[in-house]
């Protein structure tokens, strides 16, 4: 098997990821570039960068962090093997924002709604 070889596609939903993006500086990029890759190539991925919210219906959060900086992601699944990237932040305190996964979870809305 290609070591290459992409089991998951990562896909974004508008523009809602790339705002975050491109606030970000070179080396938190290239972090989340490398943990991007990580999802897509790696058949079990580690909780350590890719967890289910609680409470939700599919919403997950891609973890990185660089130094004592965290970042979250948050993204679902759409038919198996595609993940969709929705909105992203720096994450300040322990507790993921509720305004955060609510935005999320509109986007997620958004998406489906618009695939029908």
């Amino acid at each position: 098997m290609d070591k290459n070889q992409k089991i998951r596609t990562i896909i974004t939903y508008k523009n809602y990821f790339e705002e975050f993006l491109n606030k970000q500086t070179k080396k938190v990029k290239e972090k989340i570039s490398w943990t991007l890759l990580l999802i897509q190539e790696v058949k079990q991925v580690p909780e350590t960068y890719l967890k289910h919210i609680e409470g939700t219906d599919g919403l997950y959060e891609i973890r990185i962090q660089l130094g004592s900086d965290i970042f979250r992601i948050f993204c679902f699944f759409d038919k198996g093997k595609l993940v969709v990237l929705t909105n992203g932040f720096q994450k300040k305190t322990q507790k993921t924002p509720r305004k955060e996964i609510i935005k999320a979870l509109k986007i997620m809305e958004e998406y489906q709604n618009e695939k029908k």
